[in-house]
């Protein structure tokens, strides 16, 4: 034990993955349909880990947790401002019930065992995993006309009721919101995810890394010329099965074992082969007017690309689909097919009426050299990279760093953002702007996993080897009264709050749910689960839009406390 002590105090980043890959280990084990997962795996290791005594940098667990909160932000910005509005009540109600019924829960706990004002709130600091709690409640006693004794004593056991109910506050908010939740609205998080996302989407699929549709819109086909032997290039691209004269491109001529240069009015003759590119009944249908399908031929493969570029010329801007169709010429539109228009990272539908705006995302499918074309005239083509822009990145988490900093005072109340929510704030905002300015902010989305996961784990491993030796001895010396109220305080509050948000919030998505749940509770190790298990970023803005009130619910609970414990 004394060697292990002198290791990980000499590199207490040792400490910190090795509790990582045994949590992540331990979190994967199935216990029939339960699973603990690796964020409640790292800090139940961690706990573990901390009894040979660590000591490690509180910065370290402040950086963690900035990184996992600003890359949650900054993947959900567009979404999360989207959806501001009246639609916000719900998740403004859910807050207030969770704060309220910790609050009720604390004080009926302190009066019935005699808990002392700072047990009490440091109780609530802990179970709720709200640590503002703990300066609210510590300047509240300071205030109390006591002896400086008492008054240091009570301070004392705010620190001392935070300590043991910290780990289970964490633990048991990931239990309710990934296990109970999901048992009590007998469906999965994934798939209530995973249908909030097609409805988000309109109807458009969203494929995964390695997937694609087995009948692709696009294709491209070679056929030997036979029947339209003596036509023009220009006479077969336009096709009598779509009002779209760009539904398909003949990309290729090959001749007598030479390739010929392709012009609108290339006359074709027998036995030529040709290269069809298009949209895919168009080019099933040329097969009728070209002449029999090749499986192959040399020299006939052409590379096409599919590219993101921004609407930014003011001839393309404000106009309906129908009206650039008309009066965009043939020139630019030849060999390039528009897969998809997106606005704020939201699929429109491509109708007649759909009105183009300046910012708008749209996704061509074509050779390299008719997009570049097509990237000339209408707006600035996006570079695929998985490059990171540390320098808007690095500037947005200064930003959220500093707004965290600033403090509001409500008559002796200090209230604040903390480095957590001016981290989500900024993330969000950023997120926000990359959304319409596409060229900046780049942030793989590997990268953007690595912040999350690392970052999460991270923190939640931190919390457990600062505070899991301490909170072992508390409970040891002082009787597991302390940690059963813990429990208590940390469970109640959050099933009244599924019951209000279920039968009288009527909330139905359970990922939608479960992230207002965990965000209300101010439970980050409970939202990284959830996101992990719903496999996309449906759950994070209702998330983001508790978490900031709980911010400011919670932290007014420290002196309320305080005042009726």
């Amino acid at each position: 034990m004394d060697y292990l002590h002198l290791v990980l105090n000499q590199s207490p980043e040792l400490a910190l993955f090795l509790s990582l890959a045994i949590g992540y280990w331990v979190g994967g084990i199935q216990f029939g349909k339960f699973q603990l997962g690796g964020v409640a795996g790292s800090l139940l290791a961690a706990v573990v880990i901390s009894q040979v005594g660590i000591s490690i940098d509180n910065g370290i667990k402040s950086v963690l947790f900035a990184l996992f909160i600003y890359a949650v932000g900054f993947e959900s910005g567009p979404q999360f401002f989207r959806s501001l509005g009246r639609q916000s009540l719900r998740e403004i109600v859910l807050a207030a019930v969770m704060a309220l019924s910790g609050l009720a829960t604390v004080i009926v706990a302190a009066r019935v065992l005699g808990l002392d004002k700072g047990l009490a709130a440091g109780i609530a600091a802990g179970s709720m995993t709200q640590s503002a709690i703990i300066g609210t409640a510590s300047a509240a006693i300071a205030k109390l006309e006591l002896p400086l004794e008492q008054i240091q004593a009570l301070q004392g056991n705010v620190a001392v009721g935070y300590a043991v109910t910290y780990i289970f506050g964490s633990f048991g908010a990931i239990l309710m919101c990934v296990n109970v939740l999901p048992w009590f609205m007998k469906r999965s998080i994934r798939d209530d995810a995973t249908r909030a996302e097609a409805e988000l989407l309109a109807g458009a699929r969203v494929y995964g890394p390695g997937e694609q549709p087995a009948t692709p819109p696009l294709v491209g086909r070679i056929y030997r010329v036979a029947q339209a032997a003596g036509k023009t290039v220009e006479q077969l691209e336009t096709t009598p099965q779509s009002a779209n004269a760009a539904a398909l491109t003949i990309e290729r001529i090959k001749r007598g074992g030479a390739l010929v240069g392709v012009a609108p009015d290339t006359v074709l003759e027998a036995d030529d082969v040709v290269l069809v590119v298009g949209r895919r009944a168009g080019v099933i249908a040329m097969a009728e007017r070209l002449g029999p399908e090749l499986q192959s031929y040399p020299d006939m493969d052409v590379v096409v690309v599919q590219r993101d570029l921004t609407v930014g010329n003011p001839a393309f801007v404000n106009r309906t689909v129908a009206e650039i169709r008309q009066e965009a010429n043939r020139t630019l539109r030849h060999g390039v097919y528009v897969v998809g228009v997106k606005r704020a990272g939201r699929p429109l539908a491509l109708q007649p009426d759909t009105v183009i705006s300046s910012g708008d995302m749209v996704t061509l499918y074509g050779t390299p050299d008719d997009i570049q074309r097509v990237a000339k005239q209408v707006g600035t083509l996006i570079v695929p990279s998985e490059k990171t822009d540390f320098v808007f990145h690095g500037f947005g988490l200064v930003v959220g760093l500093l707004l965290g900093m600033i403090v509001v005072r409500l008559g002796a109340i200090p209230l604040t953002l903390g480095s957590g929510g001016g981290a989500l704030i900024a993330g969000l905002a950023f997120g926000w702007y990359r959304s319409r300015h596409l060229t900046r902010g780049n942030l793989p989305t590997p990268a953007s996993t690595l912040l999350r996961d690392l970052g999460l784990a991270g923190f939640v491993a931190v919390v457990g080897l600062q505070s899991g030796l301490q909170a072992v001895q508390t409970i040891a010396t002082q009787g597991i009264s302390i940690f059963l109220v813990g429990v208590a305080v940390c469970i109640v509050p959050i099933v009244i709050t599924i019951l209000v948000g279920r039968y009288v919030l009527r909330y139905d998505n359970l990922a939608i749910f479960a992230g207002a749940v965990s965000g209300a509770r101010s439970a980050n190790p409970a939202f990284g689960e959830v996101l992990d298990k719903a496999g996309n970023s449906i759950p994070t803005v209702p998330f983001a839009v508790t978490y900031a009130l709980a911010n400011v619910f919670l932290t007014l609970l420290g002196p309320l406390v305080v005042a009726f414990a």
